[in-house]
């Protein structure tokens, strides 16, 4: 598995590559936002683990312009923030995973397993195209359509969705969604699962009749059709 370091403090950039080689992966690093997306599109990697912060291009920017041309290479961002808005900001970008520095390395080691043995799982799936009522998710072109309404989504967005028709008919607590869709334990003193709930309201029920997203107060959500 060959992962790429985007981080541009050369202590930390030395220390994710010598700890992950000595796990047996190969690793790439760059120092800044521009040889990072250079690195991406001339070799393919498995994993990005990406700071935000960067030099030339931050790490949200980047994180969107990858995403939009491999929406299923993981990326994991690393900051110093650790605020809600900022969680929410990467994971608009397309971000898979995030950890706040200083983090413990078995921890990023067990979230780099998490998110390799999911894309490898997506990658074997045999069906490309997940329906659900009126709802039409095709998993390879990355488009979603109600009717006839093309459904513009963010990656996560897109991730949260098709887990919830995976599970249609069965209420989803938060701590599961985010141990699921976001691969990370759930932070009760925030409130970025809901705040994503309403994006996908906002986008696939709010200019229709029928609803297929509900709330479950003290449970959680659940999506269904009639």
């Amino acid at each position: 598995m060959h992962i790429l370091i985007i981080e541009d403090e050369s202590r930390i950039a030395q220390l994710l590559q010598r700890g992950l080689e000595e796990l047996g992966y190969k690793t790439t690093v760059a120092y800044d936002g521009i040889l990072g997306k250079k690195l991406v599109w001339q070799q393919a990697y498995d994993l990005i683990i990406m700071d935000i912060i960067l030099p030339k291009i931050n790490g949200i920017d980047l994180c969107r312009e990858i995403k939009e041309s491999y929406p299923d290479l993981p990326i994991i961002m690393l900051t110093a923030l650790g605020t809600t808005d900022d969680k929410l900001e990467g994971f608009d970008a397309g971000a898979d995973d995030y950890l706040v520095k200083p983090f413990d390395f078995r921890e990023l080691e067990a979230r780099i397993r998490v998110l390799l043995k999911r894309g490898s799982a997506s990658n074997s799936a045999s069906t490309a195209i997940l329906k659900a009522g009126e709802l039409e998710m095709n998993l390879h072109t990355r488009i979603v359509k109600r009717g006839n309404v093309e459904i513009n989504l963010t990656p996560k967005e897109f991730k949260l969705l098709e887990y919830m028709i995976r599970n249609k008919g069965r209420v989803l607590p938060r701590v599961e969604i985010a141990e699921k869709v976001w691969d990370t334990t759930f932070d009760t003193g925030t409130n970025f699962i809901d705040v994503y709930i309403n994006y996908l309201r906002n986008k696939i029920d709010k200019a229709f009749e029928e609803k297929y997203i509900h709330t479950k107060p003290g449970m959680g959500f659940i999506f269904k059709t009639e």
